[in-house]
């Protein structure tokens, strides 16, 4: 999900609290809050030695033992127009950082109502090789290679 697109509407539903929904379908504990925006610029070499940029919108949460905490999607709007100077023009995706068991980044994918909250539905992101035509094997379907040996003369 793009920022301006989160932004709209976290805007047009200010009261409601935010619940984040984990790829799996579970519930993130009601009392997460964001406890940090960044703006990432990832500038990197893939594995066939193609330089690529990626650029995103980060938001990490955090489980508190504070169980009346309750962010609400204006107070979040709040905080990311005052992130504004540093997210830039750029209309960034946005992704959350969030730890259960392991600390992983979840591609924003959606905002929708569910009763009273407004449901924050995060995505899967896997790895990938970038240069799969240089550093691959092939296709298992592809024919195999035949070598035919011959014994050296001496």
């Amino acid at each position: 999900m793009k920022l301006s697109e989160f932004k709209e509407s976290l805007a047009q539903h200010p009261e409601r609290p935010l619940r984040f929904v984990l790829p799996d379908g579970s519930l993130v504990p009601a009392h997460a809050h964001v406890t940090e925006v960044a703006r990432v610029d990832k500038h990197f070499v893939d594995c066939g030695g193609t330089q690529r940029e990626e650029r995103y919108c980060r938001l990490q949460t955090w489980v508190a033992h504070d169980l009346d905490h309750r962010l609400h999607a204006g107070k979040l709007l709040r905080i990311l127009d005052k992130a504004g100077s540093f997210l830039g023009p750029d209309d960034l995706e946005v992704d959350v950082e969030h730890e259960v068991a392991v600390i992983s980044q979840y591609p924003l994918t959606a905002a929708q109502v569910c009763g009273a909250e407004l449901h924050l539905h995060l995505g899967t992101r896997h790895t990938a090789c970038l240069a799969p035509e240089l550093c691959c094997p092939p296709p298992a379907d592809a024919q195999p290679i035949s070598f035919q040996f011959s014994p050296r003369k001496p």
